[in-house]
């Protein structure tokens, strides 16, 4: 076809759809609705995603945890009641990992901060105000070490406090936000459960993925949770569910492979394991966690598109039945165009442009009340959302797509229409 005669056909679409509004609106209701589902709850998935690994990449990317099980076992099918019986891992084991693992430069022992049996939440008290639950958790003086987070005023505890269980406190920016919005919150004294506590630092600020805070803690040192909360950590105690957990940072220049088989043979020492047994721990890397999150997040975007191609279908066979009634409403006209010269190919550009007019308009629609939706929900809730251009492109995609394949059929029948019939309709 000539480019003028195109370019005519995309003009008579345009003004047949332009002079049907109701009709064409409600036509691409459907389609309006699944686009929307998919650039909103894109950019929400995305958002969270990405605030999720960013949390993950700060939290140590060559950080190396030792935890009784994890979340990789359970994904990996393991009973969980076996799981259960494992042995507990004990600060002893972190002492074991930092004298005979030469490829290890940093060991923490945590508390109560990850692993089975941890959550534990406390409200902080400080004289006539406190904060909503946060998350309370002991660790080691080189907690901030072994997850790269910095502290952003005073100090983090050090080896002396936890030795001898001194009641001090490092705060996370909720604490200090809620409790001291105005003041310095260093040398403060507050309550944790009955005991009071000093104090010592605030740390900072971490990226949130959505919902889940990541600023809701307080730390106190490992020796000192452990008195306080009766949790024994010395020796392994099978069946018994502690969160306790080891990380443990190589050195530089140290391949992970390396190092997590230094760990592992050392914890298979110690727990007396033949050679023929599996390990009775986990070993987790972040880049781990990550792998479990793209399987997570895989299936998440796969039943979005699943649900959202349901009203595209619906959007579709609207988009098909009405292209049909408007091939019947303009059986004459098609006689006229076809006794006048035009030629198959004409009638069946036209009818299909028609189609992807429509379904295209309702796309863009949909991507304007989608990204609508994420800043909406994002300026409300502070949630993190992300929008990129190939969401925008797999909208526009989709909707022309079904303009396609669903006003082909109505476009091939009113092509096929024999000229001389189509003039006797009335």
């Amino acid at each position: 076809m000539r480019w003028t005669l195109f370019n005519e056909i995309i003009v008579m679409s345009w003004d047949t759809v332009r002079g049907n509004k109701l009709r064409s609106a409600l036509t691409v209701l459907g389609i309006v609705i699944g686009i929307t589902s998919i650039v909103g709850m894109t950019s929400l998935i995305r958002g969270f995603d990405e605030s999720f690994r960013d949390l993950f990449r700060g939290m140590g990317p060559k950080t190396i945890v030792v935890a009784k099980f994890s979340m990789l076992s359970v994904s990996g099918g393991a009973d969980f009641q076996q799981l259960l019986k494992r042995p507990n891992i004990t600060p002893a084991d972190a002492d074991a990992i930092q004298e005979k693992a030469p490829s290890i430069e940093i060991v923490d022992v945590t508390i109560g901060g990850g692993g089975p049996g941890s959550g534990r939440q406390e409200r902080i008290y400080y004289k006539n105000q406190r904060t909503k639950p946060l998350a309370v958790f002991g660790t080691s003086e080189r907690w901030p070490y072994a997850v790269s987070l910095e502290v952003e005023s005073g100090r983090f505890f050090n080896a002396t406090e936890v030795q001898h269980r001194t009641r001090v406190l490092v705060a996370g920016q909720t604490l200090a936000l809620a409790l001291f919005p105005q003041g310095d919150p260093i040398g403060k004294q507050v309550r944790v459960g009955l005991e009071q506590y000093t104090i010592v630092g605030v740390m900072k600020k971490r990226p949130s993925p959505g919902f889940v805070p990541a600023d809701d803690f307080a730390i106190m040192p490992w020796t000192t949770y452990a008195k306080q909360y009766g949790i024994r950590t010395g020796n392994a105690g099978r069946g018994e569910v502690r969160s306790i957990q080891v990380m443990a940072v190589p050195r530089d220049g140290v391949p992970m492979d390396h190092a997590m088989r230094e760990i592992e043979e050392i914890m298979r020492i110690r727990h007396g394991l033949k050679l023929q047994e599996a390990n009775d721990f986990d070993l987790v890397t972040s880049e781990a966690f990550l792998k479990i999150w793209d399987s997570i997040t895989a299936a998440t975007f796969l039943a979005l598109v699943v649900l959202s191609s349901i009203a595209l279908m619906v959007g579709g066979i609207g988009v098909m039945s009405i292209m049909t009634i408007s091939v019947t409403e303009r059986t004459r006209e098609i006689g006229v165009r076809k006794a006048l010269g035009a030629r198959r190919v004409e009638i069946l550009w036209q009818f299909l442009l028609e189609a992807v007019f429509l379904t295209s308009a309702g796309g863009v629609l949909g991507i304007i009340l989608g990204a609508s939706v994420g800043w909406l929900v994002h300026v409300l809730t502070a949630f993190p959302i992300s929008l990129p251009w190939w969401s925008f492109a797999i909208g526009i995609g989709f909707s022309a797509g079904v303009g396609v394949f669903f006003g082909m059929v109505p476009a091939i029948r009113a092509s096929r229409l024999d000229p001389i019939e189509a003039l006797r309709y009335e």
